[in-house]
């Protein structure tokens, strides 16, 4: 079975919704490799006993990091329940992003409704299914 890396970042307002969402599918997250900024990773780890691959927190690089992961093309879906009332002090990391998901076409859900939609879908996880990634070599 082809392993799924999947990313699950929320800002400080949005914690108790993505543990609550996580909760919800933890059947579904027990079958991916997940990875998280590092606020958000401790969180999942102590409230749901999921194995996190923690990077930095978001202000202090993880959102990068995770950016970097999605233009290495190791990355199957990223969850980030973002909070849209109340701007991050690294907001251009965060629009820098969700800009890598639509240029490398990964999956990205930012609230529960897009997530539950996303992990129901028999798409997700289906070794059948492989999103097309494009292609930016020049040809001349």
């Amino acid at each position: 079975m082809q392993e799924h890396t999947i990313a699950l970042v929320a800002h400080d307002h949005k914690k108790s919704e993505l543990i609550k969402w996580i909760k919800t599918h933890i059947e579904v997250m027990k079958k991916c490799k997940i990875v998280a900024t590092g606020t958000t990773g401790k969180l999942i780890a102590s409230e749901t006993g999921l194995e996190v691959k923690r990077y930095q927190s978001g202000p202090l690089g993880g959102d990068q990091q995770i950016g970097a992961l999605i233009a290495e093309g190791g990355l199957t879906a990223l969850f980030f329940f973002w909070d849209p009332l109340n701007p991050a002090p690294h907001d251009p990391d965060v629009k820098a992003l969700l800009r890598l998901c639509s240029v490398w076409n990964v999956p990205v859900a930012c609230n529960s409704a897009s997530a539950d939609l996303m992990v129901t879908s028999p798409l997700f996880l289906s070794a059948d299914y492989h999103p097309a990634k494009p292609n930016y070599e020049r040809v001349d």
